[in-house]
């Protein structure tokens, strides 16, 4: 099953990611995660992309390229994958598509997991994250019993100076003006399924699976 995961911000991409991984035995490849591991190891694609962030500028989509290639070329993905924050924008869904082409690993499916404005806004500016085993509530939609308390084991819950509208409200933006556009790309590719973000987590899993079960036959 190859999977492109679309969604904004707050939509829940990360939660269902997992659990498409536990049940189809794919890797997620983030290319966050590609970018620190490469950099750590010190590749010759890391090379460049460190070079690139030390001296301020983005890391360019063919160094993120490189990185998918070399990901995809690893035995783990011989059953599929879930890319996961690439692409962002249409030309790398189209760099992508190239890329994937040329490796006889084309995608299956290009899964949106759909959620409204204002729920974004109130998952997002809600958040609190425990300190100590990382457990996240919401005081908005999913408190702990106690206030900013841990309920798994007591521990301090924080949150992030950064999420606030106004920054979330700009990233939400980015999103709509630069991602959002990829909605129609792989719709007019007949690769488009989309599952509504909202409500209870095992039952956004039960449709999303229902869609990548169709997907498979």
């Amino acid at each position: 099953m190859r999977i492109v995961l679309l969604g904004a911000p707050g939509s829940g991409k990360g939660t269902q990611s997992k659990l498409i991984m536990e049940r189809y035995k794919v890797p997620q490849i983030s290319t966050g995660d590609l970018l620190r591991a490469a950099v750590s190891a010190g590749t010759p694609l890391g090379q460049q992309a460190k070079a690139a962030m030390d001296a301020g500028q983005l890391v360019t989509d063919d160094i993120v390229l490189g990185m998918i290639r070399e990901r995809l070329a690893m035995p783990d993905t011989q059953q599929g994958y879930i890319l996961d924050g690439f692409p962002r924008n249409l030309a790398q869904a189209g760099a992508l598509d190239d890329l994937l082409k040329e490796l006889g690993k084309p995608l299956d499916v290009a899964l949106l997991i759909d959620v409204d404005f204002d729920n974004l806004m109130q998952r997002l500016t809600g958040r609190q994250t425990c300190g100590s085993c990382g457990a996240v509530f919401n005081r908005h939609t999913n408190p702990s019993r106690k206030e900013n308390v841990c309920d798994v084991c007591g521990g301090e819950l924080t949150h992030r100076a950064d999420d606030n509208e106004e920054t979330i409200g700009k990233r939400l933006k980015v999103y709509e003006e630069q991602t959002r556009p990829l909605v129609q790309y792989y719709s007019e590719r007949s690769l488009l399924q989309t599952v509504k973000g909202e409500g209870e987590i095992e039952s956004i899993y039960k449709a999303v699976s229902e869609v990548l079960e169709s997907c498979r036959k």
